[in-house]
Formats: structure tokens, sequence, C-alpha cells
């Protein structure tokens, strides 16, 4: 993979601690804004980045680069997303895929049809505690409650509130709890459960985005609720529940560091399989297979997933009265 990044934020800063690691993808540009430059610079020297770019078109025309790596915020997705596959470079795009559903199905149709990868970086679906998760359901009976709580204060909350609007807050950009933190939550409950019956978002709203809220998923026998936080701090956490046991995960959806399994005489087995420190590195690695075998088998079935993700996403944000974009 001759990779390009395109942005310059933390998420970029902590994914190139971790890329080194991966076979296989070259570093071969960091795409940002001339304000950045000195950033990139930096980061150019520290990783051995080929080099730096403030003109996407140059990154989209050169020859040596076959994937983009999208770490924007939210609200350019889309549009950045839309210009590299028509330009026939395969997509890694940041999680939330998109705004909508909408603009994740054009994405979708765009890249068959200029035969190239699309892929969105969400770090659960590609971890190995997720999948032993996945294999210790059978252990704790039939499910009937999950509770998913990612509440985190933001260092930027304090500047919302006096007036100053930064990304993460920003409706036009696409913030707010549901689309950040709580995605994560989203992202575990789906690929666990599928698609729900009912989907409900009871949000916190201020300057007309989501501070905090708990998203309702029904699935008939089984009920979910998926609460995400900026603008208060909770003991991270998520509990599957069964009628033989329970699956206990301290800390975030997005990390899985490792997980409990307790039966109903409160004998209690912890379990870890991770591969790497780094929760992304997984991820990246199996994107590197993926786009060097070209496996659509494997980026359709992601595709899917991500679809179902953002069609909840629509219908939590249409309840809760919140439009982005």
């Amino acid at each position: 993979m001759k990779l390009a990044i395109i942005g310059s934020g933390m998420i970029v800063n902590d994914f190139l601690t971790m890329v080194r690691d991966v076979p296989g993808i070259h570093l071969e540009a960091i795409v940002g804004t001339e304000r950045s430059m000195d950033k990139m610079k930096l980061l150019k020297n520290e990783y051995d980045i080929r080099q730096v770019l403030t003109n996407y078109s140059d990154c989209l025309n050169n020859q040596n680069i076959d994937t983009v790596y999208i770490a924007l915020p939210n609200h350019l997705h889309f549009s950045f997303a839309k210009q590299a596959i028509l330009n026939k470079k395969n997509v890694i795009c940041e999680k939330p895929f998109t705004l909508n559903l909408s603009e994740m199905k054009e994405l979708r149709e765009l890249a068959s049809a200029n035969y190239v990868m699309l892929l969105e970086a969400i770090t659960n679906q590609y971890l190995t505690n997720y999948k032993k998760i996945k294999d210790a359901i059978c252990t704790i009976g039939a499910i009937k409650i999950i509770e998913c709580n990612y509440s985190k204060y933001s260092s930027r909350y304090d500047a919302f509130k006096k007036g100053d609007i930064l990304p993460a807050f920003n409706p036009k950009m696409g913030g707010g709890a549901l689309m950040d933190i709580n995605i994560y939550n989203i992202h575990f409950v789906t690929g666990l459960l599928g698609k729900p019956q009912k989907v409900s978002y009871l949000a916190n709203i201020e300057k007309g985005i989501d501070t905090s809220g708990i998203l309702s998923l029904d699935y008939g026998d089984k009920k979910v609720v998926c609460i995400g936080a900026k603008d208060s701090t909770a003991p991270i956490r998520t509990i599957i529940q069964g009628d033989e046991g329970a699956i206990i995960i301290e800390g975030p959806t997005s990390t899985i560091d490792r997980f409990t399994i307790i039966d109903n005489q409160n004998k209690s087995e912890i379990v870890d399989f991770k591969v790497h420190t780094h929760r992304m590195y997984e991820e990246f690695t199996e994107f590197e297979r993926i786009i060097r075998e070209s496996d659509v088998e494997t980026m359709t079935k992601h595709l899917d997933h991500s679809e179902m993700v953002m069609s909840i996403v629509d219908k939590g944000l249409d309840s809760a009265g919140i439009s982005l974009g």
C-alpha cells in the first residue's frame, strides 16, 4: 500500500506512532493546509514520510500513491473520499464514514464503478478481543440487555459553553456525541446483534448539537442502550447481560483492552487476546491485506456493516431533531 495521509490532527499523530509496525504500508505523502506546514514537516522527518503536500490535487495525480487515509473533520469525509475515488485511489476513511446514509451509499456506488477499495477505519471491528467476545457470547445464554457507556468530558466543552464552537461541537461539521464517541458503541453492538427493529435517541442538545445522549436500540427480545457524553464523565464500561452470565468490558468500545466473563455463580474469567498495544494496528494490518489482495468479498462485508450503522445514525439524529452539515 502506497499511502497518503490526509490531515495532521490528533488521530494522525496517533496513527503514525503505530503504522511503521505494519508491513507493506509505505508513507508516500502527508497532505494538509499551508498553516499546518510546520507540523507536517516535523511529522515527515520523524516518520520518514516521503513528501509534504498542500494541494489535494497533487496527491490525487501522483501515480506513486494508490491509497488515501482520510483523517479530517467529519464533514469533509464525503467530498475528499469522492474526489479520491474518481481519481482511482483506494480510500480508508475515518469514522464516521459520512454525515448520513445517502452520502455513504453514493461513495459505495462510485467505488464499485471505479474499481477501487473503500473502507471505514473503525477499530473495534478488527480487534481480536472483539472477535473473542463474539465467540464468548454463547457462554452467557440468551442476551437480554446491553449497556455501553462511553462518557468523557471533552477538552473542548468549556470553550463551547463560552461560544467558541470547535469542530467537535459544530453541527455544520458533523460534530456531537453520537458521531464522535457513541459511534463506537453502535459499531460494537451491531457487529454482535445486527440491525435493530427500532431506534431512538434521547439527546441533551445545546446550540443545535448533542453534547450527550442515550441511543436506544430495540431488538425485540433484546434491549440496548448506548450512552455517549462529551459534557460529563462516568466510568467507561460495557456490560452484556445474558440469562446465564455477563460479559464486562472496562474501558471504551474503541479499544477493548480485555473483558471479563461472569457466570450466575459469580465465577469469573478475564480474557485478553491483544495482538498489539495500539488499537489501530489490527485494522490497518487488515486494510493492507484487503487492498493488496483486492479482497472485494471482505470489503463488501465491512461496507454492509458500515451502511447499517449509518442507517441507525440517520434514524437516531432524526428522532432527536438534529440536523448535521
